[in-house]
Parts: structure tokens; sequence; C-alpha cells
């Protein structure tokens, strides 16, 4: 008798918890923007405008030390797999449309995680981790839908790709191809899919929707009318990206308000997040931090981020513990009511965050790349507050600020010519987020330190996979479309 009231006791504060919402599992929407710079958003630039980040950010936590690769397709793998790209073979540039290369198949990706825990999943916009066969795409990485691009750019409207003198159509509604897109500005495309998704969905069943827009990757294209919002800018290539900025932003705007009609938004967990820094060459913009996307400064690789919506109990704060692009796989099967895989580099950072707690991350990798020409590195390491930097640190390795009453850029790239070997540069993060003061000669034991730390992490490194593009991949063989099939 006493067992049948206790059974009793437990099955009512089980539908109690579930009723009150405190156990439901959370409808979960990743946004990732595509070379979105730090000082591309409105909450820290007023000559930008973006209303519905800013909001969002600003109702929920804004994650000030939160860190990615410093180029698209490491990322993704890292938000997908937990892993630090140099585990997996993709520390080296991108996955080209013409490489024989994708996230390696024997990898749980972070949809498959969440399907155990009976989440629809769905994805819309960039894939850019592979299309060589179709064991390397959406639909077969844990998505049950998927609407977009698999290569790593294209035009917005026509929805074609150029890559070393290849051209092919790259656009589709799960495997198959979506001729009809073309002539649409894809943000618009992808908005009216999201909002498909909300209206249909069945509430009861918790979703999954990974978001990473095209937006603002060039080419520099948006329609006039919000070209036109930045008239005030003379600089003709800054004033459409500020545009493409803002039309992502009302994508953000849109799905929110989609939830909210549809009684899920209270329901729902939103994390934004860019891939990388900003492009200065493409009118992106990470001032005052040193650099750009493709670099390991802090502009290619300390991004603008935030977390939204339920399961948060502490609000309206900026946290300034550390997160990498790794620990977002396991902190979202964490919120989820999952338990994510330690065999994995990335942290469970849920808790954390979401009551303003103390990260548990300490150190990470920016990257650990030996490929020619990066013989003697293009690495990076952080512990505390310090990185230390070895090698060529990129492409471009200073400070721009945006080009906004001027017609010029003033970018200068700083290609590899062998002076960089052996290079190390140290600096101090607290003191010195923007890079200015180069400490290595001062602190030796603290460089030493750092580069034992840094060799023991490249015990683990596997070899950039990274093969010569092939001609098997011209998309002439297969009617014009990019398309799996030739790996």
């Amino acid at each position: 008798m006493c067992n049948c009231l206790q059974n009793l006791l437990f099955f009512i504060c089980i539908m109690l918890t579930t009723a009150h919402g405190q156990a439901k599992s959370p409808h979960i929407l990743f946004i990732v923007a595509d070379d979105f710079g730090w000082n591309d958003v409105g909450f820290r630039n007023p000559n930008i405008s973006t209303p519905n980040i800013d909001k969002l950010a600003k109702e929920g936590i804004i994650l000030d030390q939160a860190y990615v690769q410093p180029v698209c397709s490491p990322s993704r793998s890292a938000f997908m797999t937990g892993m630090y790209p140099f585990k997996t073979g993709l520390q080296h540039l991108v996955v080209w449309p013409d490489q024989k290369v994708c996230a390696p198949t024997n990898l749980t990706f972070l949809p498959q995680h969440l399907k155990k825990l009976g989440y629809a999943t769905h994805m819309i916009g960039k894939w850019h981790l592979g299309f060589c066969k179709w064991q390397c795409t959406p639909t077969y990485r844990g998505f049950d839908s998927f609407y977009g691009y698999y290569t790593g750019r294209e035009d917005y409207y026509r929805k074609n790709n150029s890559h070393d003198k290849l051209l092919g159509f790259d656009f589709r509604k799960n495997m198959e191809t979506d001729e009809e897109a073309i002539g649409t500005y894809s943000t618009f495309q992808y908005t009216t899919r999201a909002l498909n998704l909300i209206a249909q969905h069945n509430k009861s069943q918790p979703f999954f929707v990974y978001m990473p827009l095209q937006s603002v990757h060039e080419p520099i294209q948006v329609p006039i009318e919000y070209e036109n919002m930045y008239n005030h800018i003379r600089n003709e290539g800054r004033r459409k990206f500020s545009g493409m900025v803002t039309a992502m932003d009302d994508v953000i705007g849109n799905v929110t308000e989609a939830l909210k009609a549809n009684d899920m938004y209270d329901d729902t967990l939103i994390i934004f997040s860019s891939d990388n820094g900003g492009w200065p060459t493409e009118y992106g913009n990470n001032f005052p931090l040193r650099g750009s996307k493709i670099t390991v400064y802090e502009g290619g690789t300390r991004v603008t981020s935030f977390i939204h919506g339920t399961g948060l109990k502490k609000t309206g704060y900026t946290y300034r513990g550390m997160i990498h692009a790794v620990d977002w796989s396991p902190t979202i099967v964490a919120a989820a009511g999952g338990v994510p895989d330690k065999n994995i580099d990335g942290i469970n950072q849920w808790d954390n965050i979401r009551t303003g707690g103390q990260s548990s991350r300490t150190e990470f990798i920016y990257n650990l790349d030996d490929l020619p020409p990066y013989q003697t590195g293009h690495a990076a390491i952080r512990m505390g507050d310090y990185k230390l930097i070895v090698g060529y640190p990129g492409l471009y390795p200073n400070w721009y600020p945006p080009p906004t009453y001027t017609d010029d850029n003033y970018i200068k790239e700083v290609p590899y010519d062998g002076s960089q070997n052996n290079k190390t540069q140290l600096f101090n993060l607290k003191d010195d987020p923007n890079e200015h003061d180069d400490l290595s000669t001062k602190l030796p034991d603290l460089v030493e330190k750092l580069r034992t730390r840094m060799a023991e992490y490249h015990k683990q490194m596997v070899p950039a996979n990274y093969p010569a593009g092939t001609s098997t991949a011209d998309p002439k063989n297969y009617n014009g479309f990019w398309t799996p099939g030739w790996c």
C-alpha cells in the first residue's frame, strides 16, 4: 500500500512539473551569422541597425568571451561535433566545393544527439562541411529536413557558386535541387522556410532548428530598400554590407514573432553566434579588436554571441566567462535534458551560463595548422588571461576602423613570406584585449609555459585533410549542379 502511494505521488509530481514547464524539453533555435564582425551589431555600434538582435541579447545573456575558429568550415564542424578541428583534419582554411573532403562521418553530430531525445531537427542555410558523397550531407547527419546550399558561398539571387573556373547551381530542398529559388533574395527565403516550419510543427514535440544564415558573407548584395537605410555612409561596400546586416536582423525578428504567434516563444531557447570575425576586405568590421577573419587574432575569433529564452535563471547581463565553439554541442544537449558526450573537447556550460556561474573553461586552442605555407605554425592558445601566438597569424594583422565616411577601405594583406617563422607573440587579454602590447620578450617563462601546453595539444593533431581539387566535381558532369556522388 505504501509503495502504491509512493508511486502515485511520484507520477503526480512528474505531471505537475511538466505542466509548469520545468521538465519540458525546450525548442532550440541555433542561429549562426556568416562573417559577422564584432563591430557589426547595434548594441556595440550605433551606426548599425539591429533592433531584434539587440533586444534578444539585452533581454537574455550577452556572451562577451565567445570564441570560434578563424574561418567557416572549422567553426561549423566544431559546432556540430564538439571537437577541435585540428583533431578532425579540418584545421586548414575551408572545405572547397571540388575537394574530396567532409566532416568525418564517424563523428556524431549535434542533431543526432537531439533526435535521441525526441527532437524534430531541421536545418536552414549554409552547410559548408563537405558534400562529395551523400553521407556527408545534412539529411544523413541527423537533420530531418534541409533547405539551403552545400558550398561555402554563392550569389544571393542566382544561387550559383563559382570556384576555380567551375560554375554550378547550389540550392536544395532536402536532397533535391530547387531551381524555383532562383531570383529571390535568399535571406527572405530562409525566413519563409522558418515560418512554415514553425506553423506546421506539432508543438508537443520539441524541435531543433539550426539556422546558419548566408548573411553577411560576400558577395555584397542586398535589396535597395536596405541599402537606402544607410545613405549617410559614403563607402558603397560598407553601405550595402550594413543593409545586409539589417536584412539579417529582420529574419530574426520575423522568426521570433512567428514563435510568439504559434505559442512557442516562451518555450524556446535561442542561441546566436557568428562563425568567425568580420572580413574588412568585404566590409565587415571588428574594430577595436585586432585582425580579421582568417587570422588567429581576436578580431578573427572572438565573436558576437548571445543566448535568450527558456531555462535561463539569470538574464539581462553580460557573461564574462570563456566559451568556445566546441562547447555548444554539449551545452545544447544539456539544455535539451540530455547527457553530453564526455569524449569530446567541448565542455557543458549550460548551468554556468544560465546562472551566471564561473565558466568551466580556462583554456582553449585557437588553431593548430602546420600545412604549407604554415610549416612553422598558424597556431594560438589561450590559458587564463594570456594568449600565445606562434608563427603566421594570418593575412590581416592590423586594426581596421569601419570605412563609414570614406570611399576607401585601407586594407593591406600581409602574406606569409617566411619572416614569421617561429615568431611568438604574447598578450594579456584581460589588460590588453585589443592586442597592442606584445609581452613575449618581457615574460619568457610564461611564453615557455604556453608553448609547452600547446605542444601537448600538438601531439593530438591529425594531418589536415586538404587535397587538391578534382575535375570529377565539375557541375558540368551533373547537369550544372554542385552534386554529391564523386568520392
